[in-house]
């Protein structure tokens, strides 16, 4: 899932609740909670931000969920089996599970929701995240004369669902917790069309309801009180704001007009530890903080040029002193603590001194035709934070040492993300990934040459995708663990994507909040939280 951040705007409204009286506001039950930009949508098959992630967790429940622990339970679904060969599964939905406007959640919703996922027509970008599901990708590509129909979901009764999967997949049920599984509500899609997500047609089956949305101020969310747990939902309302200007959103913190933060300015993260104490959280993520390379254009192309520039980052000076130690360096794609893997493949100069791998650097853009009088000038584009434009500046100044150029080119996050989903034009780009699940083909699924929605840079290697549809159809997870350390060496090896940092969670959290936890996951679910007097 993409990490995405976007630059704030005047918050007039949110203001205006703000101003008019923010201790009256919390003692209502009223949560205040920055996020990381605007969402580009609510549409849930249409997402792919951990921004909108936070939103849709509220609004939406699939057939399971993150706990606040980040662990996988219960959402629609009250129970579940699997076949023994691991490819049928069938889910028992709770008699309880409605929709806002009274109507029963079915397995017929999941049908049509999956079904609509994997529709080519969609343009849903996250659609080869379903592939596991029999027939996904054949409809998806429009392959073999496969049709909607042919997927392997079908309603056996109302509160009933099967789905059968191409082969046995260790991840899938972590995997329904996505977004892509979401449910949305037929009647109301067919009725608005793309409109459905809009306030006034909003049916949701979540804890919350989707109230206002009102772009670069804020997203007020309402408790549902046809949800199957309402009686254990606390807190009343939520109110989104867009808070990618982390000073701004530090200082609101502190004046206690936000409960929750997404994240903070590494900047600041001493002072507000001396200030605050233990309301500042920072823990491990599932995640890793990259630069992505135009594999199609030149002189990106050539693997010795990528090579330059990944040996010239000072990771450890990028993730201490800019990020003041709330990341960590970054040496290969996978991060730490992932499933269903073992010994991650890393950049062979891991400990080779900076100097030996400036001499290095150096010389590959040499014999890639850069020198004196000929510097290699980039592009590199990025969303604009405090912390991102800090990493640009530090990596600007890093490559200078060996003879590149570098100009800037920021723009928001909706922008910038929608600039590479959509194929733009670009050198070098910040991209950020947080895993889906706890998986090690949720990271090496992005260099696939067929995965137009995220291969921005056009990675192309048949060698790595032969490798990732052999570890594809592996069903003894030792065997396909190492099919997937081969092709994570070869990228390892090639440098599409650099690898900078690993992320952690970052928050700001009010000692009024009660029910957080941080997990590896991300996951913040406000039905789990309450709001102390």
């Amino acid at each position: 899932m993409i990490d995405v951040t976007r630059r704030a705007a005047p918050l007039v409204l949110a203001a205006m609740l703000l101003v008019s009286g923010a201790a009256t506001a919390l003692a209502q039950g009223v949560f205040h909670r920055g996020n990381d930009g605007d969402p580009e949508t609510l549409d849930a098959h249409k997402t792919s931000t951990v921004g909108e992630a936070h939103l849709l967790r509220d609004l939406s429940e699939g057939l399971v969920i993150h706990s606040m622990k980040g662990e996988v339970i219960p959402g629609v679904a009250e129970s579940w089996t699997t076949s023994e060969d691991g490819r049928t599964w069938r889910f028992s939905l709770r008699g309880t599970a409605r929709w806002s406007n009274g109507d029963p959640v079915t397995a017929e919703d999941f049908v049509f929701s999956l079904r609509r996922m994997l529709d080519p027509q969609t343009g849903a970008k996250y659609a080869n995240i379903l592939y596991p599901i029999l027939n996904a990708e054949k409809i998806n590509k429009g392959t073999d004369g496969a049709k909607v129909e042919d997927l392997g979901v079908r309603a056996v009764d109302p509160r009933t669902l099967e789905i059968s999967l191409e082969r046995s997949t260790p991840y899938f049920l972590e995997l329904l917790t996505h977004q892509t599984g979401l449910p949305v509500h037929r009647a109301s899609v067919e009725k608005f069309g793309r409109d459905f997500v809009k306030p006034e047609n909003w049916v949701s089956n979540g804890a919350y309801v989707l109230k206002e949305f009102v772009p670069n101020s804020h997203i007020r969310l309402d408790r549902n009180p046809a949800f199957h747990d309402a009686a254990n939902v606390k807190i009343d309302t939520v109110i989104y704001y867009p808070t990618s200007d982390l000073a701004a959103a530090a200082r609101r913190f502190q004046a206690g007009e936000l409960h929750l933060t997404t994240d903070i300015p590494a900047d600041q993260i001493k002072s507000l530890r001396e200030k605050l104490g233990n309301q500042v959280r920072v823990a491990p993520y599932l995640g890793t903080y990259f630069l992505i390379l135009n594999t199609a254009k030149k002189p990106f192309d050539d693997a010795r040029v990528r090579r330059a520039l990944s040996l010239a980052i000072d990771r450890e000076f990028i993730a201490e002193e800019i990020w003041a130690g709330t990341m960590l360096p970054a040496y290969g794609v996978i991060p730490p603590h992932i499933g269903n893997y073992g010994e991650r493949a890393e950049l062979d100069f891991k400990n080779a001194s900076p100097l030996d791998r400036e001499d290095e650097a150096k010389r590959l853009l040499a014999s890639a035709g850069f020198g004196p009088g000929m510097p290699l000038r980039l592009e590199f584009r990025y969303n604009t934070t405090d912390n991102n434009r800090h990493t640009a500046i530090a990596l600007a100044e890093q490559w200078k040492a060996i003879g590149v150029e570098t100009t800037f080119v920021t723009t928001d996050g909706k922008t910038h993300f929608a600039h590479l989903r959509d194929g733009g034009d670009f050198d070098v780009a910040r991209y950020g990934w947080i895993g889906d699940y706890s998986d090690p083909q949720n990271f090496l699924f992005l260099f696939e040459s067929d995965n137009t929605g995220f291969n921005s840079g056009k990675y192309n290697n048949p060698q790595f995708d032969a490798l990732m549809k052999l570890a594809a159809d592996e069903t003894d997870l030792a065997k396909r663990a190492a099919i997937l350390r081969e092709a994570d060496s070869i990228i390892a090896r090639e440098q599409p994507w650099i690898p900078v940092m690993y992320y952690s969670t970052k928050n700001l959290v009010s000692p009024k909040l009660a029910g957080f936890e941080q997990n590896l996951r991300g996951a913040i679910p406000t039905r789990f939280l309450s709001l102390k007097p």
